[in-house]
């Protein structure tokens, strides 16, 4: 979940998108299928979010705080079938950190167990100010960078309170969304468009004009958040019928719904996340142990849906990234240079 400062995720040159502009909802139907069966593949990438910054072990025990537990974590995914794996920062204490540091000693932990594996980082956030939402990419840059898409109310009702937990606006105007992608492609990282309703597919048509985003473009299309698109599989099909051609995406479930926007992301083609950040619920109703249970899960969805759960390099090709990757970034530690040092 989110709050303020503790804003997760769920808490790209230029290119014409489909001639001159994004798919939209008049388009015939066939057409629709057309482009979801052109870009279903055997291979089915899993990413999983492994912490989140919100949660914290009082709600789930397995949340990972110091980077050895995010290795083991990774590890733990990584063998029950994630290729890619979801980070926001923390510290020992659990805290969020948004500091150079904690990333790369993370990263570091985890690339020492899965080598493998694709790092991707978060840049979602409020209340913290934009260098240091994006200046751990900028240093360390990992392969992938989610981009939230545009602004929106994020909130969460209890109906058993018959209240909100939490309510805020979530702002991501063009001119953030605009510095971050800079910042991205100045790093050679590849933006991943996070999506929370169908205005926010529409905000990637500027960018592609103006060169900050390139074909073909990875989105997450994310469902279950209160003033967001609602969890349903009928929802889910229509966002994914309104992306561009030749673009990948992946489903991002939030809570217990997640289990069905996996099935239904499985058999439109589409790749899944996963993960302690989303849901920390089995589909057999049972709190996972670990983030490998939750990518056992997701694999298991996948292989009954007729397809396979890709490796780390079918991965890299489905996702247009360079294998292998550069991660001298990541291992190059400049002594003496704090982290606003490192983003100037």
């Amino acid at each position: 979940m989110v709050r303020k400062r503790m804003v997760d995720d769920r808490d790209g040159h230029a290119g014409r998108i489909n001639g001159s502009a994004l798919a939209t909802p008049d388009r015939k139907m066939g057409a629709a299928s057309n482009r979801l069966a052109s870009c279903a593949v055997d291979e089915c990438v899993i990413t999983c979010a492994i912490s989140g910054v919100a949660a914290n072990r009082e709600q789930c025990p397995a949340i990972p705080y110091t980077p050895e537990e995010y290795a083991a974590e990774a590890q733990r995914a990584a063998e029950a079938g994630a290729s890619v794996v979801h980070i926001h920062a923390r510290n020992p204490d659990g805290s969020p950190s948004y500091r150079i540091q904690e990333y790369r000693s993370i990263t570091q932990a985890i690339l020492a167990e899965v080598p493998e594996i694709i790092i991707n980082y978060s840049t979602g956030a409020v209340g913290v100010p934009m260098e240091e939402r994006v200046h751990h990419i900028t240093a360390l840059q990992p392969e992938l960078g989610a981009l939230n898409m545009g602004s929106m109310n994020y909130a969460k009702y209890s109906p058993k309170r018959k209240e909100l937990v939490f309510d805020f606006v979530f702002a991501n105007p063009f001119s953030d969304i605009t510095f971050l992608l800079e910042k991205m492609n100045s790093a050679d990282v590849k933006p991943e468009c996070e999506c929370f309703d169908t205005g926010h597919i529409g905000n990637v048509l500027p960018l592609v004009d103006m060169g900050l985003i390139s074909t073909p473009i990875q989105f997450s299309l994310i469902l279950g958040v209160l003033g967001g698109a609602p969890p349903n599989t009928t929802t889910l099909a229509h966002l994914a019928s309104l992306l561009p051609d030749e673009s990948t995406w992946e489903v991002i479930g939030i809570s217990r719904e997640q289990w069905k926007l996996v099935a239904a992301a499985t058999s439109l083609g589409g790749n899944v996340r996963v993960g302690l950040e989303d849901n920390f619920y089995t589909p057999s109703g049972e709190m996972a142990a670990s983030n490998g249970d939750l990518v056992a899960a997701a694999a298991r969805s996948i292989q009954l849906s007729g397809r396979r759960v890709a490796s780390p390099d079918e991965a890299r090709r489905i996702l247009s990234l360079p294998s292998p990757p550069d991660r001298s970034a990541v291992h190059t530690e400049t002594a003496g240079v704090d982290d606003r040092e490192a983003t100037a």
